[in-house]
């Protein structure tokens, strides 16, 4: 399936109401169809949209494929942000429509194959990974944070070696700036990247104290996991870097997840990288959002869109984007 998730200038989305008479009938949707024999997916999307919507769709670029299993039918739905565009919306096929806010998608009666759009629609295409402070440089680091958060609104907070207490006493200074700012707050399992630290749901207890928006769970605590520790109005994440983490974080129920390393990191200079090939293959498995990480940058965004990937994470390029 070709589906196009159409923004308007304002950040509006649009979405149609199946008719009650087809499958999953009365729901909202993202505008698509099914792609013909002999058409590639965009030739596809383009003609769906002009059929049912009298749009001209211009350009786009990948957003999100998302496979699914109904009880009476396996789909794949190859999503495309589409933001050039021209016409008026009509309704072609008798359907209802309307334009939503991307924070308003949640509340919408949707198929269960597009929430992971939402995911995607609500996620930014950059996703910041702070570095740890140095020892008494606390004041300059949080003052480099509050530069950097306007242009990146999603956030974690890593920091490997620090225990717990100090960890929180961080979390809610960081916590302050990031609701200044706009931005999205996610908390780490302090001591986890040493294989202990405390149980995800103990972690996901400090969310709420802090006020952060999310959890990010490591390798190591996502493996500990045996269920989603979060309501569902809270972000969850977590690190992955092959196919058995991938799969254990689907079973959680994370909202997204990061992969990698794609590339060669000085951060890591033993591992292995995927490369860009075994990435696509990899997150072309899964049904959520997924963050392309490891000796990665602003520039790598094209690249990272066509391959799969929900954007960028970053450690030392996105910290170092404001001197």
């Amino acid at each position: 399936m070709a589906v196009a998730a159409i923004q308007a200038p304002d950040g509006r989305l649009l979405l149609g109401r199946r008719p009650r008479h087809r499958h999953q009938g009365g729901l909202w949707e993202f505008p698509g169809g099914k792609v013909e024999a002999g058409e590639t997916v965009w030739q596809a999307l383009r003609r769906e949209i002009r059929e049912e919507l009298a749009l001209e769709v211009r350009a786009g670029r990948p957003l999100i494929q998302v496979p699914h299993d109904y009880p009476d039918r396996a789909v794949l739905l190859d999503v495309w942000h589409v933001a050039d565009w021209s016409g008026i919306p009509r309704a072609r096929e008798g359907q209802r429509l309307r334009w939503v806010h991307p924070a308003e998608l949640s509340a919408s009666e949707m198929p269960a194959a597009n929430r992971a759009i939402v995911a995607a629609l609500r996620l930014p295409p950059r996703y910041l990974i702070t570095p740890p402070p140095a020892a008494g440089r606390e004041e300059t680091w949080l003052a480099r944070l509050a530069r950097l958060l306007p242009r990146f609104p999603l956030v974690r907070l890593r920091v490997p070696g620090l225990e717990a207490a100090p960890y929180l006493h961080l979390a809610r200074r960081v916590q302050s700036l990031c609701e200044a700012a706009g931005a999205a707050l996610l908390l780490s399992v302090p001591g986890a990247e040493r294989g202990g630290g405390p149980d995800p749901e103990r972690a996901a207890a400090w969310v709420s104290q802090v006020g952060a928006a999310g959890l990010h769970l490591d390798r190591h605590s996502l493996m500990r996991a045996h269920s989603r520790p979060l309501p569902s109005d809270l972000w969850l994440a977590a690190s992955c870097h092959d196919a058995r983490e991938l799969a254990q974080a689907r079973a959680v129920g994370v909202d997204f997840a990061v992969l990698s390393p794609v590339s060669p990191t000085p951060s890591h200079p033993d591992a292995s990288p995927l490369g860009w090939a075994s990435f696509r293959e990899l997150v072309a498995r899964v049904d959520f959002p997924v963050y392309a990480l490891g000796g990665l940058g602003e520039q790598d965004l094209p690249v990272a869109w066509w391959h799969g990937a929900q954007g960028v994470a970053a450690i030392r390029a996105f910290w170092g984007a404001i001197q």
